[in-house]
């Protein structure tokens, strides 16, 4: 049994964990501990103050209690919006309290785009524009070409919670460039995990989505890897090793 962990910024999309682990169908357990959000606000004061290492520590007790091996900051706006550095540094932070080896989405995006192969990307976000540039500016710090950036001016994670398939493809389809080689929705409040095969077959390209890769890079922190087609290209990649 492989204990991988997660912390998770409030209520919106967590339904997707337990999806995720059933098309898994392994041997792996997901354990999510849900940290305060404080303010719902995609605007950059806040965003600091929810990815605060003091707001991430004070769930990692519960996590240790789970046996998780590894853990993953489960937002991307929480993570990026501190740069290339400053969310090194959060990781960081992150991994000494918890004892174990740690991440976050914002990495597990630009992880995801090399394991894929490709350098090319266009953005899908549900936040305001000035909030996606910085996820842009975060993954051209990685070495990612950025083509494009589409934001949705969504300001609370709550109301991406409510979003259904109708929102979720209209994003993805809005968000395709020609010069992108896989779309990117960046939003962990955003439900993904039922859709991304019918996503991939839309666009006819990969799709990275927020509590995808998240999922995906806690794995990668194991040294797992598992062939789960439905949750897209990104989990059918060679070797596959699965116990």
């Amino acid at each position: 049994m492989t204990a991988l962990g997660f912390l998770y910024p409030g209520h919106s999309a967590e339904d997707d964990y337990p999806r995720i682990e059933q098309l898994l169908a392994s041997d792996i357990r997901l354990d999510l501990v849900h940290t305060d959000i404080g303010e719902d606000a995609h605007r950059v004061d806040a965003l600091l103050r929810m990815g605060s290492a003091e707001r991430l520590a004070a769930g990692v007790e519960a996590l240790r209690l789970t046996g998780a091996e590894a853990v993953v900051w489960a937002c991307t706006s929480g993570s990026f919006v501190y740069g290339w550095e400053g969310a090194h540094e959060q990781v960081r932070t992150l991994a000494v309290t918890a004892g174990m080896p740690a991440s976050s989405t914002s990495f597990a995006f630009a992880h995801a785009v090399q394991e894929l192969g490709v350098r090319r990307v266009a953005i899908g976000a549900t936040y305001p524009d000035d909030v996606a540039g910085l996820f842009a500016d975060f993954l051209r710090a990685s070495g990612t070409e950025v083509v494009s950036v589409r934001g949705s001016g969504i300001i609370t994670a709550t109301e991406v919670g409510t979003w259904g398939e109708k929102e979720l493809f209209t994003l993805a389809r809005e968000a395709d460039h020609p010069d992108a080689e896989v779309i990117l929705l960046p939003d962990t409040a955003l439900h993904t995990a039922s859709h991304l095969p019918a996503l991939e077959h839309l666009l006819a390209k990969p799709v990275l989505t927020a509590n995808q890769v998240t999922v995906w890079e806690a794995l990668r922190l194991t040294d797992r890897r598992v062939n789960a087609p439905q949750l897209g290209s990104l989990f059918t990649r060679e070797p596959i090793v699965q116990a």
